[in-house]
């Protein structure tokens, strides 16, 4: 697989453990919304999706710090003119023609390839956006104009304050089966394996004749 080196431009913090970091583009550098690439240092590979937009000079990617990790720390400390080496692009989590309506669920950094979709053009689907604090909703308001349903669904405290779309307390999975009808749907389901998992048996038993694509980040 043919290498790329990337050099580190800035970063910014979404929280205190999640961070979105840029790099330049190197020429000759094409890829498809949804794809990833793995950052590669000696026998380690960490791979993670490209947020967009695919004409921007520049590549971006949303990383959770894991102190004491193999390799995220060294993401968090990187400064600007650091340089990385990256594999090509690759992946098949990638927007599909629809030929339902439909439906992206997820959770924590799982976001990041529906961020993709959206900066390449993705409208009118509906999110269940999985978080365990508000906080935690990466791209909310970019993802929400272009939704035609957006919910986030809180895990954890939720705020006595709040100004956003209306919030579902709770999992994605209980969050789908109470408010989606019935009926046949694309579902893009990307995250930790344990919530895809939940939310493929919900499928399994409230959406029959659903196609599913899936992508597990952790």
């Amino acid at each position: 697989m043919d290498a790329f080196t990337l050099e580190m431009t800035d970063r910014r913090w979404w929280t205190d453990d999640t961070f979105e970091i840029r790099f330049v583009r190197p020429a000759g550098f094409d890829y498809l919304p949804g794809q990833k690439v793995g950052f590669v240092d000696g026998p380690l590979r960490r791979d993670y999706t490209l947020l967009g937009p695919l004409e921007a000079d520049h590549l971006a990617i949303c990383v959770r710090h894991i102190p004491g990790g193999r390799f995220s720390p060294r993401l968090a400390g990187a400064r600007p003119g650091e340089r990385f080496t990256v594999t090509a692009p690759f992946g098949y989590f990638t927007f599909k023609q629809p030929g339902h309506p439909v439906v992206w669920v997820a959770t924590g950094t799982g976001i990041a390839p529906f961020v993709a979709f959206v900066r390449a053009g993705a409208r009118g689907f509906d999110l269940l956006h999985g978080a365990r604090t508000v906080a935690d909703l990466y791209y909310r308001d970019e993802l929400s104009r272009s939704a035609r349903r957006y919910v986030p669904c809180i895990s954890g405290p939720v705020p006595t304050v709040y100004e956003g779309p209306p919030l579902y307390e709770g999992r994605v999975g209980p969050c789908l089966a109470e408010r989606w009808s019935p009926g046949r749907y694309d579902f893009y389901l990307c995250g930790r394996g344990d919530m895809i998992r939940d939310v493929m048996a919900i499928i399994d038993t409230h959406f029959e004749g659903a196609h599913v694509f899936t992508e597990r980040f952790y």
